[in-house]
């Protein structure tokens, strides 16, 4: 008998605020054990809390960009379970009305080989909803210490709808909605730091049949590559406890990314009873349509359409979007640079922020925000090598000064004598037509439509140059004599 997976994935953010959801006090990471703390935060008597405008905006946003239906009315619910980490010993959440229903995220799946786009489908959700984080226990040898600082921290919990099947799938969808909430200033998503968090959901059923099967949970998922494996993990052993003739459990398991075992935590765990009441402490959350389109305004273009718009306009391939993409200060930077280069120089901006630009922050461990070139150096290099004033070769150094100190690229090839040497049109027509007349296995290839094949004419070109002919000239000669013939 076949088998499908199916996988169900609730995915935590940590919403970016200067202070928490319910209280004024300071949100943050790496501080010093229980210094991100005040009355509310300890649940203390008498204290009341108070809600953070900041991250029901974030939550309406994120909601907005996922193409949620964002709630007219929303309320507060109390959450009841029993942790050291939850001072409260309830969590203040919502239940019966979150602030987004359904939506989806758009995901890509990987292509054939790795410098093609792969399939684009969409993952249904089900509900995003906004709550507050707990504490974090942190385990030693002989005791467990724990630490408040993150407890009261805004959280939204996206949850999808079992449609996922693989876990590529599920790689795939939770890269998007890293990408998604990043580019919407929503969330760093960083997974170390705990801003992005997943539990899995896995089951199997025989193709065709529509029930789900038992679930198995995956817990302690702490990097995107772990959910991937884990979920590959679990799935090859529920498919391996069927066919051996046992039966799956309901349970909730742990995953060793490490060592890529899991084992078992939690057995027969059937729905909680968290005795959900409304919140007397909050009231209710209305949203206009003033504020959903205030809000609408500033969301960004999304990564997907962003991409697909780059391909149209610019012409570039999709090896370069899918490294301009990911990151919007980098796709911005790149537009910026593209736009000052002028029409037909977009992929030349695209290649060296690709492989040059990268490749010197990345030596410099430097973040594209310090880098001393800017989109206007980066395009007046371009136009500078279009124009055949600089050679690619001489167009390597002047990058590397260029990014070391902040010059303009003109200003280091006058200061250099790295300018080309203008070539004589008669010579360069000789040294064209001498190469043509040796090669006719190219030349018969370009008479037949192969394009490339005039890349066999330019090598012995540029050695009868010595180097210095303008690349542009060549293949404009080249062109000319070619099409003559």
């Amino acid at each position: 008998m076949n088998y499908e997976a199916v996988i169900g994935l609730e995915v935590h953010v940590q919403i970016k605020t200067h202070s928490k959801v319910f209280t004024r006090v300071a949100a943050g990471y790496g501080h010093a054990p229980n210094t991100l703390t005040d009355p509310v935060v300890l649940a203390l008597p008498g204290t009341l809390p108070v809600m953070n405008k900041a991250a029901l905006d974030a939550i309406i946003k994120a909601g907005l960009l996922l193409g949620c239906d964002i709630a007219p009315v929303c309320k507060w619910d109390r959450k009841q379970y029993f942790y050291p980490d939850s001072p409260k010993n309830y969590q203040i959440s919502q239940y019966d009305q979150p602030m987004c229903l359904n939506g989806s995220v758009e995901i890509e799946l990987p292509g054939a080989a790795r410098n093609v786009m792969g399939e684009h489908k969409t993952i249904p959700l089900t509900r995003i909803h906004l709550e507050e984080d707990v504490g974090k226990l942190n385990h030693h040898a002989t005791d467990s210490l724990v630490d408040y600082n993150r407890a009261g921290t805004p959280l939204m919990e996206i949850v999808s709808e079992p449609a996922m099947h693989t876990a590529d799938e599920a790689f795939a969808y939770l890269t998007s909605i890293r990408n998604t909430m990043i580019y919407g200033g929503i969330s760093d998503c960083d997974m170390e730091k705990g801003q992005l968090r997943c539990d899995a959901n896995i089951s199997i059923r025989p193709v065709g049949e529509t029930k789900l099967g038992t679930k198995v949970e995956l817990k302690n998922l702490n990097s995107i590559s772990f959910v991937r494996d884990g979920i590959a993990h679990e799935i090859k052993r529920q498919l391996a406890v069927v066919a051996a003739g046992g039966k799956l459990i309901q349970e909730t398991r742990d995953y060793d990314g490490e060592a890529g075992v899991s084992q078992s935590l939690r057995s027969k765990e059937m729905a909680h009873d968290y005795r959900y009441f409304p919140d007397p402490d909050l009231m209710p959350v209305r949203v206009d349509d003033a504020w959903k389109q205030q809000l609408r305004a500033e969301c960004p273009e999304l990564p997907f359409v962003k991409q697909r718009r780059f391909l149209a306009d610019y012409q570039i391939p999709y090896t370069i979007t899918s490294v301009l993409i990911p990151d919007r200060e980098l796709s911005d930077y790149f537009e910026g640079a593209a736009q000052l280069a002028g029409p037909g120089k977009a992929q030349a901006v695209g290649n060296w922020i690709a492989n040059d630009l990268l490749r010197e922050l990345g030596a410099a461990k430097l973040p594209l925000s310090a880098s001393k070139v800017s989109p206007a150096h980066l395009a007046a290099l371009v136009q500078l090598i279009d124009g055949g004033t600089l050679l690619n070769a001489a167009a390597k150094e002047v990058f590397a000064e260029m990014f070391t100190t902040g010059e303009m690229p003109a200003a280091i090839i006058a200061r250099r004598g790295l300018a080309a040497a203008p070539t004589d049109a008669g010579e360069l027509e000789t040294w064209c037509r001498e190469s043509i007349a040796v090669n006719a296995k190219a030349l018969a290839e370009f008479k037949a439509g192969k394009d490339s094949a005039i890349n066999a004419f330019k090598g012995p070109v540029m050695k009868a140059a010595k180097g210095k002919a303008n690349p542009k000239l060549v293949d404009e000669t080249l062109r000319r004599l070619l099409a003559a013939m």
